[in-house]
């Protein structure tokens, strides 16, 4: 058997792997073994096809890992729940200080205070909330 055809069979078989445990790694290492069998069936020696499945194979990790962990540790651009609530505009309907208030955000009635304790806001004033503490909104 030609030894191209032993390279996709090793690329079959780090596919398993991929498949069953989630690692992008192995995909990598399969990307490796189809190159070297491209490399045997274009004439390639057995060392040159080694070092084509090494080169690619790190050349890939080193590449793809970093930017996969960068788009993992971003924040997802859609915020929901009490993530989308912050920054947004609200209208006093109660007189909101340091100690307690009302407000309309996003058409519901929320309990809310201020951020700096020496601000207040009077009815009808726009406020932009901070952040969400339990059931309050935080504002300024």
């Amino acid at each position: 058997m030609d030894s191209w055809v032993w390279w996709l069979v090793a690329a079959a078989g780090l596919g398993i792997p991929l498949v069953v445990t989630a690692m992008p790694e192995f995909g990598m290492l399969a990307v490796g073994a189809v190159a070297a069998a491209v490399t045997s069936a274009l004439g390639g020696g057995t060392v040159m096809q080694f070092v084509v499945f090494a080169v690619v194979s790190v050349a890939l990790i080193a590449v793809v890992r970093p930017i996969a962990a960068r788009h993992r540790a971003q924040r997802p651009e859609l915020a929901s729940g009490v993530e989308a609530l912050k920054g947004r505009q609200a209208v006093v309907l109660e007189r909101v200080d340091s100690g307690n208030g009302r407000i309309k955000l996003a058409g519901e009635i929320w309990s809310a205070r201020s951020l700096d304790a020496d601000q207040s806001y009077e009815v009808g004033a726009q406020v932009d909330v901070v952040e969400i503490d339990g059931a309050t909104a935080v504002v300024m």
